[in-house]
């Protein structure tokens, strides 16, 4: 599309009042970002690809949205933004795509595969000077931002320490997580929620050492990271066949944090001070929990910002420096690659 195409969608989604979102993709996680939209003021789902029409048509019909014929066609819809749900081997070019059609792009974590990948997705939306965002929940929650907002008022002093996991032992055995042709592996489906974690309160990754095991279908089914940061040091784990949903930790000198399982959805931390004290932290959050980096997008549209300021790209980028270190260790290269 030319360029009245890219002044048209600047100008519509700087002065419209509903941002209209077009979904790529209808699995769960697509199910789940539709039902979030609903609770974001000023914000609707227009339209709906997949490559299955059948659930595309139900998603769409669920939500009131239209049901596009190809992804060609939900480009063309007249959407504001692109919300990226599929598997995470296709995230780039989709994403890639979008952008260079002239639409925003919230994609879901990871962002893409590898560090080249996305790359060149952050030159695409530099190119097209259109939103990109990786869709990274827990910093939006109301308990992440409540803990951040005390943290500065009474803080912990600087963290030196991030613990963190999670590993499912009951993941169905056709699950895409365990799919090499779609770059499954818990590295990348589980273990990049305990990066961003780590990058968030440590800064960038200065090394990554790594242990792990691949299974039957080739994927990454259990890994332990130990991380040396900027600013100090991260023990994560992620894992498909171990039972292991936890907590994190963030300690410093004057105090340590935990924010109790499970600690991506956030909605409860405990902060306790080397000089006794104890504070309780207790967010509920509505709507799934996606609502909330829907609604951050949506405002950046209106201010017409082009990279957030809460998850930026740099943000991305070490935490995809961290998955492609961690699977070079394991010595595993997806074909999408």
């Amino acid at each position: 599309m030319g360029d009245s195409r890219h002044s048209s969608a600047t100008s519509n989604a700087s002065t419209s009042a509903t941002i209209t979102w077009g979904i790529v993709g209808a699995g769960r996680i697509a199910r789940r970002f539709a039902q979030g939209v609903a609770h974001v003021q000023g914000a609707r789902v227009g339209a709906v690809w997949s490559r299955r029409a059948a659930p595309a048509e139900a998603l769409a019909q669920e939500f009131g949205a239209t049901a596009c014929a190809s992804f060609e066609a939900l480009l063309a819809s007249g959407v504001d933004a692109v919300y990226i749900a599929t598997l995470q081997d296709s995230h780039a070019h989709y994403a890639v795509a979008a952008l260079e059609a002239g639409l925003h792009v919230l994609c879901e974590k990871p962002a893409t595969v590898n560090g080249a990948q996305l790359e060149r997705v952050l030159d695409a939306a530099r190119r097209a000077q259109r939103l990109f965002m990786e869709a990274m929940k827990p910093p939006f929650y109301p308990l992440y931002r409540a803990l951040r907002a005390h943290l500065q008022a009474d803080p912990i002093g600087p963290v030196g320490l991030v613990r963190a996991g999670c590993s499912v032992a009951n993941v169905p055995a056709d699950h895409p997580s365990f799919s090499f042709e779609h770059a499954g592996g818990a590295l990348l489906d589980i273990g990049v929620y305990e990066m961003f974690l780590a990058v968030d309160w440590l800064g960038a990754p200065r090394e990554v050492q790594t242990f792990g095991r691949l299974g039957a279908t080739g994927v990454d089914t259990f890994a332990s990271l130990n991380c040396q940061h900027e600013n100090g040091i991260a023990q994560l784990f992620c894992g498909l066949d171990l039972h292991g949903f936890g907590d994190a930790l963030l300690a410093g000198p004057l105090g340590n944090v935990t924010i109790h399982a499970n600690w991506w959805n956030p909605a409860r931390a405990t902060i306790r001070y080397v000089d006794g004290r104890t504070v309780e932290f207790d967010e509920p959050f509505e709507g799934g929990g996606l609502n909330y980096e829907t609604a951050h997008f949506c405002e950046l549209l209106r201010a017409g910002v082009l990279e957030s300021p809460v998850m930026p790209h740099e943000t991305s980028r070490r935490m995809i420096a961290m998955a492609d270190a961690a699977r070079a260790a394991l010595g595993l290269r997806f074909d999408c690659e």
